[in-house]
């Protein structure tokens, strides 16, 4: 990739959590890190990786999280690959927040000298205007913007709440999950930020380690601690004199911090942090419901981003399609099945004659006999409906689950290595 002058380059660090995070998103992720489970034909993360080739001057791509090494290795490779674009693996030792994953790996992320650093959550779901955000922060000249999105007043008090000056679009106070309604602006958990968060996050994390752990320097001491750390970054930090009088020193790890409410709500007002507001699709992917919402969405943008991914078909060689489908090349679809919209089926999936598939992510080995029916639900690794069935409004969780011969399950989830042979309504089958 051509690179600008070493001032202009741009790294992204997208935020995957780890096994202790994402509880909600189980049993999928059992199977599965979360951050890999397939939205639209692709990796959860791969959405906004993809989105990360669009910045200009992009040096780096890293992913921070505390899942084992192994579970990443095979895809950062493959990755790298296709998109041309490097990508690491950057694992934590334990979770230490937003800022605190993005602080204690600051060596490694500022290897590439870069003026602006991107930081993403992996489990939003939005068109991710980077380039756009890119401009708009550098017009605003402050130490970071936030993507927002203008919501519901119901459904706000969900997210972090802000207030914006309407005119300069300075953050002037933020919440997180507030009690009372505050805003119907809300925090899409997209940021920019020049290098200067690091030295933010840093005065954060010492400043609540408390009075016996801090070292109250005067001003002229603080001055001269620490030279050679200051000395590289003074020029580049014109936050840090201000830090430095208030007697803080450079930390070599940050416990836990988190960007939201610990640099955020501090730093809103004082001319620092800045919005940006996205005018179409935004949603968390903080359940497997909510991936089936997130999957359509993705396949509704293949239609002006990468419309040749999409499936066509008329039934007559191939299946019908109604709207918006993703096939992978492995799946095997009768002709006479009906396939949309909405629909993601996976690697070497079977569909039977007659199929009718709506609304439903069906994942790697799947079979779906003749004439059975699948609406609103997720058919889990290795599953298998049987003829003439109907699975609708169900998350049918896991590997190997039967569903035999003319049975509907409805409105209901299904745990791995589970066998129905009856219909069932509103069940938890454990």
């Amino acid at each position: 990739m051509k690179m600008g002058n070493s001032e202009e380059k741009v790294v992204a660090v997208i935020m995957v959590g780890g096994p202790t995070k994402g509880t909600r998103f189980r049993p999928l992720s059992l199977n599965i890190p979360k951050p890999l489970f397939p939205l639209a034909g692709q990796p959860m993360v791969q959405h906004p990786i993809s989105a990360c080739k669009s910045i200009p001057n992009l040096a780096q791509i890293y992913l921070v999280g505390f899942y084992e090494e192994h579970e990443f290795a095979l895809y950062v490779s493959s990755i790298s690959n296709e998109l041309r674009i490097p990508v690491r693996y950057l694992r934590e030792d334990k979770p230490h927040g937003s800022a605190g994953g993005l602080y204690n790996f600051r060596d490694r992320i500022m290897e590439d000298n870069p003026s602006h650093i991107f930081m993403l959550n992996c489990d939003v779901c939005c068109s991710f205007p980077l380039p756009e955000m890119l401009e708009a922060h550098k017009r605003y000249s402050g130490m970071g913007t936030i993507l927002v999105m203008k919501v519901s007043a119901e459904s706000a008090s969900q997210f972090g709440e802000l207030v914006a000056d309407p005119v300069t679009n300075e953050l002037l106070h933020y919440t997180e999950k507030p009690d009372t309604f505050v805003s119907d602006h809300i925090n899409c958990g997209v940021y920019v930020f020049t290098a200067d968060i690091f030295t933010a996050i840093q005065s954060v994390s010492s400043q609540r380690k408390g009075r016996a752990n801090l070292r109250r320097l005067s001003s002229f001491e603080a001055l001269h601690s620490d030279t050679r750390y200051f000395r590289s970054n003074i020029r580049r930090t014109p936050f840090l004199f201000l830090f430095l009088c208030l007697g803080i020193t450079q930390e070599s790890s940050c416990r836990f911090c988190k960007v939201e409410s610990d640099i955020l709500t501090p730093f809103a007002g004082k001319k620092q942090m800045y919005t940006y507001e996205i005018m179409d699709f935004w949603e968390q992917i903080k359940s497997p419901g909510m991936s089936l919402k997130c999957s359509a969405l993705y396949l509704d943008q293949f239609r002006f981003t990468s419309p040749n991914l999409l499936a066509s078909g008329d039934g007559t060689k191939s299946a019908t399609i109604i709207g918006d489908v993703y096939i992978h090349p492995s799946a095997k679809v009768h002709p006479s099945a009906k396939i949309g919209p909405n629909v993601l089926i996976s690697a070497n999936a079977r569909i039977g004659a007659g199929v009718r598939l709506i609304s439903c992510i069906i994942l790697d080995d799947v079979e779906i006999m003749e004439n059975a029916v699948v609406f609103h639900a997720i058919v889990g690794w290795k599953s298998s409906i049987g003829k003439w069935s109907r699975v609708q409004a169900s998350l049918t969780y896991g590997e190997a689950v039967t569903v035999e011969d003319e049975v509907v399950v409805t409105n209901s989830i299904v745990l791995p290595n589970k066998t129905l042979n009856v219909s069932v309504q509103d069940e938890i089958l454990l």
